[in-house]
């Protein structure tokens, strides 16, 4: 479990770099974001046969960080509408 949570740690500070522009997110959105992301890519890895979603591979990693990534795009075009409205 802990090395679930840092990986997810790992994963949203990937993505936050791949991402450009400002993130107003903080740590805790970043792990939360960077956990689902593990989790969408673990799932879709393992669609492709390439082991359990908890096993740690290099498709999975990479669809995880892919998939952070999109979600920190959603976090901020979610709290970009909230601050102008």
């Amino acid at each position: 479990m802990i090395g679930f949570i840092v990986a997810g740690l790992i994963i949203g500070a990937l993505a936050r770099l791949i991402k450009p522009g400002k993130q107003n997110l903080g740590i805790l959105m970043t792990l939360g974001l960077g956990l689902v992301g593990s989790i969408i890519g673990g799932l879709i890895a393992s669609f492709f046969d390439t082991g359990s979603i908890w096993e740690l591979n290099v498709l999975g990693f990479v669809l995880a960080v892919v998939a952070a990534v999109l979600l920190i795009g959603v976090a901020e075009g979610l709290s970009s509408k909230k601050s102008t409205v």
